[in-house]
Parts: C-alpha cells; sequence; structure tokens
C-alpha cells in the first residue's frame, strides 16, 4: 500500500481530513481496477471494435467502455449517492451528496488503439469548493499521482516538492501541449505552436493530458496548456499541479499551467 501525503499544517479538521482520504483510497482502488483491465486489454492487441465521437479522429472502443463501467460500478456500490461524470456513453448523473466524480476511464484513447504506452486513467472527485481528492494512473509505466487538496500530492507515496520557484526563463523551458480533433480549431492550435515554438526551449506532444499535467507537477515539462479539453481529462491532473503551487489557469476552452513566474508571459503568447 502506498505511503499517502501528510496534510499540511491548518488545514481542514481531522474528520474532513479522513472523509478526504477515504474518498482518495476509492478514487485509487476504483483507478487501479480500471488500469489493469485496460493493461490487458492492451497487451493483447488492438480493440476489435472501435467508434468515433465528435469526428472520425475521436475515437472511442470498447476498452474505454469497459473501463468506465468498472469504475462506475464501484463508486455506485460504496458511494451511491454522489453524482458522476465521465467521458464516454453521456454519463453525467445527478447526486445528493454535494460531490461529484469525474472521471477519463482511458486518456490518450488514440495512444492506446496504436500500441504506444502513454496513456493514463484519471478520477476525481469534486465539492462545492472545486477539486478535492484526484488519482492519476499511469498501468504501464507503474506510476500513480495522488493529490488531496491542501496536501502535499504524491507519486507511488513520494511526497513531491514545491514547484512556485522551479522555473528556467521561458527561452529555456519545455513545453507541453495537445491538440483537438476537430481540423479547424487544429489549424488555429498550430498558429499558436508556430509562434511559441522560436520562444521557447522545444514543445512535447505525448497524447494524455492527465499525464502531461502530472509530468508539469513533476517537472518533466516546465508547463503545460491545451485548448479544447474537457474537465475528466483534466480535473485529477490539475489537482495534481496546484498541490505543488504551480499556478493553474483557464483560457478559452482549455487549460494553462505553469509556475507564476512564467504564466503570465506564456499566456501572452498563446492568447495572442
Amino acid at each position: 500500500m502506498e505511503r499517502l501525503p501528510e496534510v499540511r499544517a491548518g488545514d481542514a479538521d481531522r474528520e474532513s481530513a479522513t472523509d478526504a482520504q477515504e474518498l482518495l483510497e476509492l478514487a485509487r482502488e476504483a483507478a487501479y481496477a480500471a488500469g489493469g483491465l485496460l493493461r490487458e486489454r492492451f497487451e493483447a492487441g488492438r480493440e476489435r471494435r472501435i467508434a468515433s465521437k465528435s469526428t472520425p479522429t475521436d475515437p472511442v472502443s470498447e476498452a474505454d467502455l469497459a473501463s468506465q463501467r468498472t469504475i462506475h460500478a464501484m463508486i455506485a456500490q460504496r458511494r451511491p449517492a454522489d453524482a458522476f461524470l465521465a467521458e464516454e456513453e453521456g454519463a453525467d448523473e445527478a447526486g445528493s451528496s454535494g460531490l461529484r466524480w469525474v472521471v477519463d476511464p482511458l486518456d490518450g484513447t488514440v495512444n492506446f488503439l496504436y500500441g504506444i504506452p502513454q496513456w493514463s486513467v484519471s478520477v476525481a472527485v469534486r465539492d462545492e469548493h472545486g477539486a478535492l481528492v484526484g488519482v492519476v494512473h499511469d498501468p504501464m509505466a507503474g506510476e500513480t499521482f495522488t493529490a488531496v487538496r491542501g496536501t502535499l500530492p504524491a507519486r507511488n507515496g513520494v511526497a513531491l516538492p514545491s514547484r512556485a520557484a522551479d522555473a528556467p526563463p521561458l527561452s529555456q523551458s519545455l513545453i507541453a501541449t495537445g491538440f483537438a480533433y476537430e481540423a479547424e480549431a487544429r489549424a488555429e492550435q498550430g498558429a499558436v505552436v508556430a509562434r511559441l515554438l522560436p520562444a521557447v526551449r522545444d514543445i512535447r506532444r505525448l497524447g494524455s493530458a492527465a499525464l502531461d499535467l502530472c509530468g508539469t507537477a513533476m517537472g518533466r515539462f516546465d508547463a503545460y496548456f491545451e485548448r479544447g479539453v474537457k474537465a475528466w481529462d483534466t480535473t485529477a491532473g490539475a489537482l495534481v499541479c496546484s498541490c505543488v503551487d504551480l499556478a493553474v489557469r483557464p483560457i478559452p476552452e482549455g487549460i494553462l499551467v505553469a509556475p507564476p513566474s512564467l504564466v503570465d508571459e506564456l499566456e501572452s503568447i498563446i492568447l495572442t
């Protein structure tokens, strides 16, 4: 069992912290169960049935659906009063508890379908104040990122340090991003990349927003931005980032995450 991150001084009372830890345990258990199922399917080869969603390049596979149903069943059994929002099958269920699960059962479906081991399971819980707990599980790399609001986040149980002051100049920064499925949106994103690339060290596009966010929290990237992402893509990973003191800023139809010293300069370029 992983060692959970320690709660910082001055946080909510012990009862609330215990409740959050219980939610985190369930989120982690669900992510592990889904991740194990996905890994078996990934190692067995390409999915046999693939459908499209918003565009012909926006796929959903049997693996996405099986993963989501596994997570939903576990949460519904243990937390029947909670709301549930997930990427597939129009899942948006109301609840009465004040808590809402936000789930991406397979973040990086295209990578998964092409046999690229860069995909994840993202499970988060929101309350009236925003994201409360988050888990991003990468079954292929054996990495699990966990966060509880107001606590130090962790990778495989080891706390991540603050990144508030951990920033090179923008010209020496490695930036992660992603692209939308719609051709018109990607044309606009291409123009942004063309504008940004000369101003930074380099740009990476790996294909899983949740893993990009956690990589930024770890310092594998100096910053991350993407337009066209949804709540299920970013809620858990953005919480990991905010818990290491990165600036998490909404941009039109997307998100920007960077150290406080970089965020304004980076935003000015990508939103020009």
